[in-house]
């Protein structure tokens, strides 16, 4: 496939907008909230927040599917056979469903046609191949009786997914929960909508029964309905650490609920004395940072470095930022997607004036890139001493802002790596086999990279945080089983 042909015209799609609930497109709702294309800030189209009403029938949608559709009954083998289908469909309409992406969010077209749409397929096919490997066990007892251990759906799925990566998250968020017999309702972002309403009629078509899955569209409201409606059994939430918090909340007053939260990161990137091949690993500290603009919970965005390779590392860092080129989604080429909205993109200057009023340096960046006269555009930003008590520091700019720190000694380096509020992801860089089989261990991080930093296409390593990063496991086989009860079950016989 041509490179060049994956460029298109945006003003020339249909997009699809509304709920999708029972199977059927629905327009109704509450207020509207417009959508607005993130390469030049039109607006395209506008949703309806789902309110109370709304969302109750999508609750009610999902639980009459799960309990009358006989999916979490199904053979296993049959509900791996839809996901696959589910899959084949995705791989025939990527550029289709690309297409729809890219005018809607930040994701290139050509990131989406041979990463993000492949990895979604991906992820369908590894949990598909699941459904029938899931296993309970019989415990030892006395003669007599039987003790038995037996997994079960929970029911209903929320899943509130973000806006940095819509399309991966929608079936993320779905595949494994439906893999084991649950019913979903998704809540996308509110200025991401389209795609999830896409892969879920893609769903149907694969011959997922009616009401399993189900998209409804809205902002904070809607979730918060969402999240406390008396069906829903269990939570799945990526989004900011506040927003986690509200969602734990509203989980609470409404029964104990489980709830899978993978929040904030402010990750780390710590490279040792000994690494020899500086221009490798600046190339994956400034991919790091810099991956979909910064809109990654899991982005490198604190490199610490030692004092005696500081310069020499931050000068090849800095000249590969400098070499991103920005422009809209639907042209390929452009390696510097725009922030998702003018309103997030104001909120990156806030924090970094108020980071730079306490104390930071700006090295490289710092503000909108001048050679875009549309859309919310970010040059990379590399920061130096940045106090801790900042929020630079304390904060997740979610956007394309380094922050580097030097240590003299390698404790003090392990130290700084260890933040005090967050524990998503860290890398580190060494060419010390003893070091890169150790050092891991000592960072307080749900994922360490060694000599990389960033996920890989890899559906059986699972992800999540700790401290104010969340808990709970998403992917491979720790989340599959997030989405399963375990039910004890005695038997007396004799």
């Amino acid at each position: 496939m041509q490179a060049m042909s994956l460029n298109f015209d945006p003003n020339g799609l249909t997009l699809p907008f509304g709920h999708l609930i029972d199977g059927e497109r629905v327009a109704a709702g509450g207020a509207e909230i417009p959508v607005a294309r993130p390469s030049d800030g039109r607006e395209v189209g506008r949703i309806h927040a789902a309110d109370a009403d709304l969302v109750d029938r999508a609750v009610q949608a999902a639980h009459r599917a799960f309990r009358t559709s006989g999916w979490a009954e199904a053979d296993p083998l049959e509900r791996a056979a839809v996901l696959k289908r589910w899959a084949d469909l995705i791989d025939a309409r990527r550029i289709e469903i690309a297409r729809i992406e890219a005018a809607t969010t930040t994701r290139p077209v050509e990131d989406l046609v041979n990463r993000d749409l492949v990895r979604a397929a991906g992820a369908l096919r590894y949990f598909a191949e699941w459904a029938d490997k899931v296993e309970g066990s019989l415990l030892a007892t006395a003669a007599g009786r039987t003790s038995m251990v037996k997994p079960e759906p929970w029911g209903v799925i929320a899943s509130i997914a973000p806006f940095n990566f819509p399309a991966i998250n929608a079936i993320w968020k779905s595949a494994p929960a439906l893999a084991v017999g649950n019913a979903v309702v998704l809540k996308p972002s509110e200025m991401t909508p389209c795609s999830a309403v896409v892969m879920a009629e893609l769903a149907l078509e694969a011959g997922l029964p009616r009401g399993l899955f189900n998209v409804i569209q809205g902002a904070g409201a809607t979730g918060s309905a969402l999240v406390r409606h008396p069906l829903v059994s269990k939570i799945t939430f990526t989004g900011s650490s506040a927003t986690g918090a509200r969602v734990m909340a509203d989980a609470a007053e409404t029964g104990t609920k489980p709830v899978t939260l993978e929040l904030g990161g402010k990750s780390p990137q710590l490279v040792l004395k000994d690494v020899r091949n500086l221009d490798a690993v600046a190339l994956n500290v400034a991919n790091g940072f810099l991956a979909n603009a910064g809109q990654v919970c899991t982005a490198g965005t604190r490199l610490i470095v030692p004092e005696t390779l500081h310069d020499d590392l931050l000068e090849r860092v800095i000249s590969i930022a400098n070499g991103r080129r920005a422009g809209p989604t639907w042209q390929t080429g452009n390696t510097m997607p725009p922030i998702i909205s003018e309103k997030q993109a104001q909120r990156i200057d806030a924090m970094l004036a108020e980071t730079v009023s306490d104390g930071a340096e700006v090295m490289a960046g710092g503000g909108r890139d001048p050679s875009q006269n549309a859309g919310a555009y970010y040059r990379p930003t590399i920061l130096r001493g940045v106090p801790e008590h900042s929020i630079g520091f304390r904060g997740e700019f979610f956007g394309p802002v380094l922050s580097v720190y030097t240590y003299a000694d390698e404790e003090e380096g392990i130290a700084m790596a260890n933040h005090p509020l967050y524990g998503l992801a860290a890398s580190v860089y060494t060419d010390d086999a003893g070091k890169a089989l150790s050092l891991p261990s000592r960072i307080d991080a749900g994922t360490v990279w060694v000599n990389a930093h960033g996920r890989q296409p890899d559906f059986a390593t699972p992800q999540g945080g700790f401290k104010g990063s969340g808990f709970g496991k998403e992917m491979g086989r720790a989340g599959l089983e997030s989405f399963l009860r375990f039910k004890t079950v005695w038997l007396q016989h004799g």
